[in-house]
């Protein structure tokens, strides 16, 4: 691409290119010149940088600079790029890194690839090929063990998760909320970006590891067990909340009627798929799992790949009006099991009934009821879903 006309791109498309540096003095001045052949929209952040680097950036008065007085990591850094490049008016930021690792010469490629997107709320992360000579192990396994955690956080995969040459737009991501400040900054935003509805994809790039002034300030214990906390905290986010919404959101948006013909009959989903999520479902909702069903149900319906918003569905047999029902026959069921006498009434049964004093009755009970109900839903669903396979076959001839 022309750089002149990529350097009008930039000014159409309202884009900047962010460079949170921090102790690169060795690469800096090949980054920032490299960068400037595509444009000038640049902004800098010393993020508190205490060797050569002030020197260095003195030589650019053309570009945007912003110079914390101590370094306070590279989420920190990116989150105060943004700041200021929204107050420019700016839209969209490439971030790329200044310890030479990333081309410059990739830059015409997130712009191509952005302005070929139909959907301008995306997310345009640079995907490296760890595959090549001189990728460290360690850096690799990391990108594979974020790469799952992304997926489990999102139900997105990518090959590249950790890259942080990137495109974000910062009109869609400035409504949402942050809270690390350091490397896994750069998790929760792609994470939180897909929970808000912003398209996250990846894009070849070129990758350079083997430079001899590259120094990397990833600390592998600190900033792996940073990471590790921040996915543990996602992903109980991600089964208590986001995954609920979303399939509340969808069941709300199609209504019943439309959700049984689209998801229910017609997913893609074999019958016996479709049969083992129903099993599941009622299994989970009928468990003395309470306040975990939800966790529990999308967690399974994951490792085993049932159909998320079936099996989510059919867990709703334990909602307020049923729990009276299911505990009393729960508890009946325990009892006649076990032999004893339960003299309880119907009446007598609600949520805040003393299952202490039940509770070996109960446990039992429930179990069994869980897995009786769950196999007769699942047989029967496989027996309707599969009747009905067939007489969709014989209607389309």
């Amino acid at each position: 691409m022309d750089q002149k006309l990529l350097s009008e791109k930039f000014k159409t498309l309202k884009c900047c290119v962010i460079i949170p540096t921090y102790n690169n003095y060795k690469t800096l001045q090949q980054v920032i010149e490299g960068v400037l052949v595509y444009t000038e929209d640049v902004i800098i952040v010393n993020d508190g940088s205490t060797d050569a680097t002030s020197e260095i950036l003195v030589r650019f008065p053309q570009i945007q600079q912003i110079h914390l007085s101590q370094n306070k990591g590279k989420g920190n850094a990116l989150r105060q790029g943004f700041k200021h490049a929204e107050s420019l008016g700016y839209r969209y930021a490439i971030t790329i890194d200044s310890d030479g690792q990333h081309f410059p010469e990739d830059i015409p490629t997130f712009i191509e690839a952005l302005e070929n997107e139909t959907n301008k709320e995306v997310l345009l992360i640079g995907s490296r090929n760890m595959t090549q000579h001189g990728v460290p192990k360690k850096s690799s396994f990391g990108n594979k063990f974020s790469n799952f955690w992304f997926w489990v956080e999102t139900g997105i995969r990518l090959q590249d998760t950790q890259s942080g040459f990137r495109l974000y737009p910062l009109f869609a991501m400035k409504k949402l909320k942050f809270y690390t400040k350091k490397f896994e900054f750069e998790i929760e935003a792609i994470v939180k970006a897909a929970w808000s509805g912003i398209e996250v994809k990846n894009i070849p790039i070129q990758i350079h590891y083997e430079l001899e002034n590259r120094v990397s300030h990833f600390r592998p214990f600190k900033d792996f067990t940073r990471i590790s906390i921040l996915n543990t905290w996602l992903v109980l986010v991600t089964f208590l909340y986001i995954k609920p919404r979303n399939i509340l959101r969808k069941l709300k948006k199609k209504g019943l009627k439309r959700f049984i013909m689209e998801d229910f009959l017609g997913s893609d989903d074999s019958a016996e798929k479709k049969a083992f999520s129903i099993a599941l479902g009622v299994f989970i909702g009928l468990s003395p799992l309470w306040g975990f069903h939800t966790i529990v149900v999308i967690f399974l319906a994951l490792l085993f790949n049932l159909n998320k918003v079936i099996a989510f569905a059919f867990s709703n047999v334990s909602l307020p009006p049923f729990i009276p029902l299911i505990l009393y026959f729960s508890l009946k069921l325990g009892s006649w099991l076990l032999g004893e006498n339960f003299v309880l009434s119907m009446s007598e049964i609600d949520p805040s009934l003393e299952l202490v004093k039940y509770l070996k009755s109960y446990i039992v009970g429930s179990f069994v009821l869980s897995v009786s109900a769950a196999l007769f839903c699942g047989l029967l669903g496989y027996l309707f879903l599969t009747l009905f396979e067939r007489k969709k076959i014989l209607d389309n001839g």
